[in-house]
């Protein structure tokens, strides 16, 4: 049938200029649609925008069928090429909101036909953003034993869609709840972790393609909070993983919650079948009265923490939260569900009103009160959507102001406010009494739900007199986002714990107006504040100094896949390019390396990279930027005092890393080790470069040029620091000159060298500069390690190091980890001297060990490069979630968790325990090396 002879309704212009403006776009339209076009552009500035970009689309839309057009969209979006799909996705939600719309203004569509035509596309929408995120996964080669073909069952992953999506009654502005699960059983046991990895990658890939907002708007909000226990659990699980966590911690809540699943994307037939599983977990065989309680409490939790107790106003009143509204009726439903769902079959119906019906023909609820609460809902559900229609907005609250009630009427196509007004106030105010005898038929009094401890209370008293609170539009905005961040700190694994550590942020805010509007602006925003807060008090500690760095987070790329270095470096230059003074370049380094730095800790703390993958973006960040500083501290030199010596024929400097950095493993407190060598291609030392003004001679100009990089590494400016460098592995220390001649570093190298200087070249790597300079350095590198003399000499020179690093830093407190015997420094200095003695040039640490069969015994490879990988991963969340030493008691809950799910243990006493036997292996192979014994 034609949208035109479906028609039975139409709202009110409220601006009827506005109306006006609205005919006037479609001249060609059936008469019939007149009122309906006025009366939606008179009443919604957001529907008025849809139908100016949607213009030519809409004119041959409204002449035709409706469900033809929907349909007509959904073909041609799944024929979109993958990386087009985000811009895509959100013209086709624009096309179905405001067909959508206009079809329910114009009672085109049923209550049941708008929301199934929102949730529709939420399915499709879900489907291809994963899809996506998947194919970008296997062309990347990350999803092991996957390709192109497994697409269409999402590689064995699949979205559970919650909540309205679940259940097929989404709104115009509403959430989509997801938990994300796949199969394990799709992957062998050996690449089920890389599988995990980068199903997590996806999922968040996913959730910003829904999420984020850019020029062509939104999708869906996507909220993944849903899954089990997600302050510590990745936004993907197994299955297996999932079903053990509702098997022995599910709560009540979770059950309820689970009535509304359903698969909606990926892997669907393996949705049903892990949904089939979890059927005793939602559905007890036993009449469970006791989730009438669990359900009141939460009401009351809800009510309480929105404000929405106290007198019935209808200014203002929720008509989703609030008393009599919509969630009473859902709850209303999904109680009794739970409560005799499990022997009844026929009662788990996943939407409200046929929930209610089954309700009636089983004896649960009277027909007349079933009757009256899906009258209503349809009622609420029509104002809710009016609600949202008018400007896109995420609310369910009534308008405060005559002028707002007036234009919701209209929307509603009443002409007589006050009959309206009244008659909402009654059917609210009825729904509320039918639905309150059930919850509290005793009249027991709502309670407020648990008071906050003396000592929260005494750190929230502490929070006005922090700088960040000290004007009043701080205090004004802090105050309407600080019950949103104290709602949210409950989900953390430590509440208390979490408030403490946000107390500690928001003290280090120097000032808090824009971060706290940002906060209101990006709710999500603050789900991210406490994730950190909870887990890493160092990087809360980070982020109260850099607070600039969560503008990065809502630009939309800020949860995409690492760039690499080179693409890393390419952006760095441009932008830095665009400064044309000196010190703006630095500060917008520092400011650019922040945001950088601030996304691979996010990342690594939320489960989205590992430990060695954030240490090798780390370090691809680090030589990136010193790649891009490199030149503009050479051109800001050669400004002052002319150019480099030798440049005229061929010579330069250049930058070379050693240490972590020439490994390409730095972690989030790394500073970098750094050589500058210079080819003054033959200029006399004390020639230089006379020509120029201020003219230096070669060694003190290169050396002044090494200081003035130092400097544009390390300064303190605005925008902080970069790094902090160390260049005493430059020969002869540091009593040695801060830069060398190649000649010099190679002659000093072949003749003078200590072996541990020989073993500290094995990771060296050129990463800035001169490129045949660059070229000779690598060559001599590789000829001095492959002609390296390989006697007894070596292994005694390394024992008489390792007992002076002993001697010089002995253990402290925590676990340790990288200084003692077996710890991440005696793996290093064994991987190097295996690659010395093994004459091989690889650089890093497993590579290093693997060239190491000279000096190792049966399975030693395999020992050092698992004790290794623990040490690491340990390292690096170390240095992530504190300043100081690994202390299992001082990290809190969250950190303990983080430890544990990094590094895969099932405890931090197992983790512990784990470590200290590799690093007793690690120790026992070392001693073996150097004394030359066997077992």
């Amino acid at each position: 049938m034609s949208f035109v002879s479906r028609l039975t309704r139409h709202p009110i212009p409220f601006d009827t200029d506005r109306g006006g403006e609205a005919l006037a776009l479609f001249p060609d339209t059936d008469a019939v649609l007149h009122p309906l076009l006025a009366g939606t552009g008179g009443c919604s500035p957001y529907l008025m925008g849809l139908m100016q970009r949607e213009k030519d689309w809409l004119t041959d839309v409204l002449a035709g069928d409706p469900d033809a057009a929907l349909q007509a969209e959904y073909t041609r979006l799944r024929e979109i090429p993958w990386d087009q799909m985000a811009d895509e996705l959100r013209r086709g939600k624009r096309r179905v909101a405001l067909l959508t719309a206009l079809a329910d203004l114009g009672g085109v569509y049923s209550l049941e036909e708008v929301t199934g035509a929102l949730t529709e596309f939420s399915y499709l929408a879900t489907d291809l953003a994963m899809k996506a995120a998947l194919a970008h996964e296997i062309r990347r080669k990350k999803l092991p034993g996957m390709s192109d073909d497994d697409l269409a069952t999402g590689c064995g992953m699949v979205a559970l869609a919650m909540g309205k999506m679940g259940a097929g009654e989404l709104n115009y502005s509403s959430d989509i709840d997801l938990i994300c699960v796949f199969d394990e059983e799709r992957y062998t046991p050996e690449d089920y972790h890389d599988a995990r990895a980068s199903l997590i990658r996806a999922t968040r890939k996913m959730a910003a393609t829904l999420n984020d907002l850019t020029g062509e708007g939104y999708v869906f909000r996507t909220d993944l909070r849903l899954r089990p226990d997600p302050s510590v659990t990745p936004v993907c699980l197994s299955m297996e993983a999932a079903e053990r966590y509702y098997e022995s911690e599910g709560r009540t809540w979770e059950r309820a919650a689970h009535i509304k699943a359903h698969p909606c994307a990926g892997d669907l037939e393996a949705g049903a079948r892990y949904l089939k599983r979890l059927t005793p977990f939602i559905w007890r065989k036993h009449l469970d009265f006791a989730a009438i309680q669990d359900a009141h409490d939460m009401r009351l939790r809800i009510r309480d923490h929105k404000g929405l107790g106290g007198a019935f106003s209808l200014p203002g009143h929720n008509m989703k939260l609030g008393r009599g509204g919509i969630r009473e009726i859902e709850f209303f439903t999904q109680t009794r569900q739970i409560i005799a769902g499990g022997r009844d079959p026929d009662l788990r119906s996943r939407e409200t009103v046929p929930g209610l019906r089954a309700l009636v023909e089983k004896g649960w609820v009277p027909a007349e009160a079933a009757e009256l609460l899906i009258t209503r809902y349809r009622d609420f559900r029509e104002v809710e959507h009016r609600l949202q229609m008018i400007n896109d907005a995420q609310t369910h609250s009534l308008p405060t102001s005559d002028e707002g009630f007036q234009r919701l009427a209209c929307f509603m196509g009443e002409s007589d406010v006050e009959a309206f007004k009244s008659r909402l106030t009654a059917e609210l105010q009825e729904v509320h009494d039918l639905t309150e005898s059930f919850f509290a038929p005793d009249g027991v009094k709502a309670n407020s739900g648990p008071e906050l401890s003396e000592t929260e209370e005494e750190i929230l008293s502490r929070w006005p007199g922090y700088p960040a609170l000290r004007t009043s539009r701080a205090q004004e905005i802090f105050a309407r986002v600080r019950p949103e961040i104290l709602s949210r700190m409950q989900k953390a694994a430590d509440p208390a714990e979490a408030l403490a550590q946000f107390d500690g942020f928001l003290a280090g805010l120097p000032a808090g107006v824009q971060l706290f509007s940002l906060f209101e602006a990006n709710p999500q925003l603050i789900d991210l504040l406490v994730d950190i807060c909870a887990t890493a008090p160092a990087l809360a500690q980070y982020l109260s100094k850099n607070a600039k760095v969560l503008d990065a987070v809502i630009g939309g790329s800020f949860f995409k896949s690492w760039p690499g270095a080179e693409v890393l470096f390419a952006d760095l230059s441009a932008a830095l390019a665009e400064q044309d003074d000196y010190e703006a370049q630095l500060d917008l380094a520092r400011r650019l390396m922040q945001e950088w730095h601030f996304r691979i800790g996010v990342h690594h703390l939320r489960g989205l990279i590992t430990a060695s993958e954030a240490g090798r973006e780390y370090a691809d960040l680090a030589e990136a930027l010193v790649r891009a500083l490199w030149p503009l501290v050479v051109a800001e030199f050669t400004h002052k005092h002319g150019m480099p010596p030798g440049t005229a024929q061929g010579g330069g400097a250049t930058v070379m890393a050693m240490g972590s950095l020439g490994a390409q493993a730095l972690n989030a407190r790394s500073d970098l080790d750094l050589l500058v060598i210079y080819d003054a291609k033959g200029v006399e030392e004390s020639t230089g470069n006379a020509q120029g003004k201020r003219a230096l001679a070669t060694r003190p100009y290169y050396a002044r040029l090494t200081q003035a990089f130092i400097t544009a590494l390390t300064a303190p400016m605005a925008e902080g620091r970069l790094y902090e460098v160390d260049m005493r592995l430059r020969p002869s220390g540091r009593s040695g000159p801060v830069a060398t001649s190649i000649d010099a570093f190679e002659s000093y190298q072949r003749d003078e060298a200590w072996t541990w200087e020989h073993m500290a070249l094995t990771r060296a790597r050129v990463i800035a500069g001169n490129e045949e300079l660059g070229a000779r350095l690598e060559g001599f590198r590789r000829d001095l390690i492959r002609n390296h003399t390989t006697d007894l000499q070596i292994l005694q020179d390394v024992a008489d190091m390792r007992r002076r690093l002993a001697d010089a830093f002995p253990p402290g407190r925590g676990w340790n980890l990288k200084r003692g015997p077996g710890a991440l420094q005696d793996i290093e200095l064994l991987a190097q001297l295996l690659a010395l003695v093994g004459q091989s040039d690889a650089r890093d640490t497993e590579s290093q060990i693997r060239a190491g069969q000279l000096l190792l015994q049966d399975g030693e490879v395999d020992d050092l490069i698992k004790a290794r990988s623990l040490n690491w991963d340990l390292r690096m969340a170390e240095r992530l979630l504190t300043p100081g030493a690994l202390d299992e008691d001082e990290i809190g809950e969250g950190g303990r968790n983080f430890l544990v799910n990094a590094c895969n243990s099932v405890g931090i006493d197992a983790l512990k325990s784990q470590m200290e036997t590799h690093k007793s292996r690690v120790a026992a192979i070392f001693d073996r090396v150097l004394t030359g014994t066997g077992d």
